[in-house]
């Protein structure tokens, strides 16, 4: 929930930033903006845990068997 927040303002200030740049500056600013506005929608990634670790070790050895 945090990320999510944090990208949301984040992309709220880089479009305000838009608002005041040159034309070349703007536009790598909205695509930057559009870039945080993207991640939010993508899910995301849980990390390994050291039993997922040696599930996966222990399924690899028995299609090697």
């Amino acid at each position: 929930m945090l990320d999510e927040q944090f990208r949301k303002q984040r992309a709220s200030l880089v479009r305000e930033l838009a608002e005041h740049a040159d034309p070349f500056v703007r536009q790598r600013l909205l695509e930057l903006a559009t870039s945080y506005e993207k991640a939010e929608r993508r899910p995301t990634r849980l990390a390994a845990t050291p039993a997922d670790l040696k599930l996966t070790r222990q399924s690899d050895g028995a299609s090697e068997r």
